[in-house]
């Protein structure tokens, strides 16, 4: 487990380029993955606030057929971040794939071009998350994200982006956020959800999320006490073939 200043995470990339992780998940443990293997071992309970794997400031980073099962998020990608490729991950139990969290920290940089394709996401508290503090001392953007092909499997909140992030409740400014979050996609996601908000967009005022698409999202509630929902708010963007219930826009 690598322990930095910032996050907890077995395994930590900043600063590299051109890098490509393909193999064995071993959360909480030091050694390095074994080459094409897809099978892992998951410690949830023992590492209930690490990360499986965490990169930040880095470019050209390819994730492929690796299995992670960590307490928090599966993949995390911090500021900085730009060309990553995701390709046919299963991750759970744990948070997901996640983008950030963002703005907490003077100085942070962009994060562009991220693809997350063919992967599974199971039993999860979260699946596809993009997360900035309500206070966010750093102006930043996040751009060109592509979720495609995404089977979610009985999760808490399958597509979720949060501009409102306030951990603790110990966030000094309402709705003040700098992160600005545009052209994300959302294509063929389906299977289902643990609750009925299988869609949360929740952006601020003062700088909404614009160019959200969502293509072919069917995402349905797995329980009977409540209908599939979408909440959105602040956010504006297209919707074509999803369920009609998470039509946003």
């Amino acid at each position: 487990m690598v322990i930095g200043s910032r996050f907890y995470a077995w395994i930590t990339w900043s600063s590299p380029a051109r890098e490509t992780l393909t193999g064995r998940a071993q959360p909480c443990g030091a050694r390095t993955p074994a080459p094409r293997s897809t099978t892992a071992r998951s410690f949830p309970t023992r590492c209930p606030n690490t990360d499986g794997i965490h990169m930040g400031d880095s470019s050209g980073i390819t994730i492929t057929n690796t299995v992670i099962g960590v307490g928090d998020d599966c993949i995390s990608i911090g500021p900085g971040t730009s060309k990553v490729n995701i390709t046919g991950v299963t991750c759970g139990p744990g948070h997901g794939i996640s983008i950030g969290s963002l703005g907490r920290y003077k100085d942070e940089k962009d994060v562009t071009d991220i693809n997350v394709k063919d992967s599974t996401l199971k039993k999860k508290i979260f699946d596809v998350r993009i997360k900035a503090y309500e206070d966010a001392t750093s102006v930043l953007t996040v751009s060109k994200i592509h979720y495609e092909n995404i089977k979610m499997e009985d999760s808490a909140n399958p597509i979720f982006i949060d501009m409102k992030y306030c951990p603790n409740k110990l966030c000094t400014a309402n709705g003040a956020s700098k992160v600005t979050v545009k052209d994300v996609t959302f294509k063929n996601i389906t299977d289902t959800s643990s609750t009925p908000e299988a869609v949360s967009l929740l952006c601020t005022a003062k700088i909404p999320c614009t160019g959200v698409t969502m293509d072919d999202v069917n995402v349905e509630y797995s329980g009977t006490n409540n209908k599939t929902m979408a909440i959105c708010t602040n956010a504006k963007g297209s919707t074509k073939g999803c369920l009609k219930d998470l039509a946003c826009f």
